[in-house]
């Protein structure tokens, strides 16, 4: 399968690796010092599931590579109408572009784009983060969750999910792939928030008595939401997602933590602000959300430097 990864950050090269590795063509669109260096050097990937060093296709135009079967649309959220344009007549007929990214709002974006059949919506449930260009370290999990929108079990289904089983990156097939993107905005809505804001790493947030008070109470004010949406989430996720992250991901440096680190642009929109709009749909209260939502941006909106 001939594959694109737009957006070759930490997540989408991880990925782009292990796809590559299994031999499907992939092509990594990449920018930058990151462009280079896989370039030149391609990928170095030190991981939990074996480490991998794998030479890959990068370019910053895809059109020259076009036509994919499968778009892996890995770029952050706010990247999302610039990135569809730069795909634009790249996927093949009957092909789908895959959305990876934060929030529960890419979707609808994509499908007003390309139309609702040529999108598919996705989870990477994935703890990466690159420590240099072309090079990734993978701490936790490493599989993507994924389904059509309207929760048919389609021949292209089968076709990416053999892939992704050779892969070993197949996390869930879901018949209701918009129930699993709200849940997982429960954890990242207040984790990486949550992260960011403090500067720390998911265990010290989570050793913090108060931290978690916090959090489950910005988790809670998601749930409500996500079932006001349409979400079928039951009651007991918060516990569930509390455990697991004490459990498995205390080491964790969340996306938009590193993000802050490197001077870059936050995804507060799509962690925070998509809550905000979808509970003033509904006319509903979320007064943690819209307090983390403006310390967000206001975070955003200082001059950016290493911390």
């Amino acid at each position: 399968m001939k594959i694109l990864v737009m957006g070759a950050g930490a997540v989408g090269a991880y990925f782009g690796a292990r796809l590559r590795a299994s031999g499907e063509d992939v092509v990594l669109c990449a920018r930058g010092e990151n462009l280079r260096a896989t370039r030149e050097h391609g990928l170095d990937i030190t991981s939990i599931r074996g480490d991998l060093r794998i030479e890959v296709t990068a370019t910053d135009t895809p059109r020259d590579f076009a036509p994919y079967d499968l778009i892996l649309f890995c770029v952050k959220a706010y990247d999302t109408d610039t990135a569809a344009q730069a795909i634009s007549e790249c996927l093949k007929p009957g092909g789908a572009i895959l959305t990876l990214q934060n929030g529960v709002e890419n979707e609808a974006k994509l499908a007003a784009i390309f139309g609702r059949d040529a999108v598919m919506g996705g989870n990477a449930r994935v703890g990466v983060e690159m420590v240099a260009p072309g090079k990734i370290v993978h701490l936790s999990t490493g599989h993507i969750d994924f389904g059509e929108l309207d929760g048919r079990e389609t021949d292209r289904v089968k076709k990416i999910t053999e892939v992704f089983q050779r892969a070993g990156i197949l996390g869930e097939v879901s018949a209701d792939i918009m129930t699993a993107r709200w849940d997982k905005l429960i954890w990242n809505g207040a984790l990486n928030t949550v992260t960011t804001l403090t500067r720390r790493r998911v265990g010290e947030v989570l050793d913090d008595a108060e931290g978690v008070k916090l959090l489950r109470t910005l988790m809670q004010e998601i749930v409500e939401v996500a079932r006001a949406e349409g979400a079928k989430i039951f009651d007991d996720r918060i516990d569930a997602y509390i455990a697991h992250s004490q459990k498995n991901l205390r080491a964790l440096k969340t996306s938009t933590q590193q993000d802050l680190e490197r001077g870059k642009t936050l995804e507060y929109e799509a962690l925070s602000g998509a809550v905000v709009r979808a509970a003033r749909r509904h006319n509903m209260s979320v007064p943690a959300v819209e307090t983390i939502y403006a310390l967000l941006r206001l975070l955003d909106g200082a001059p950016k430097r290493n911390v």
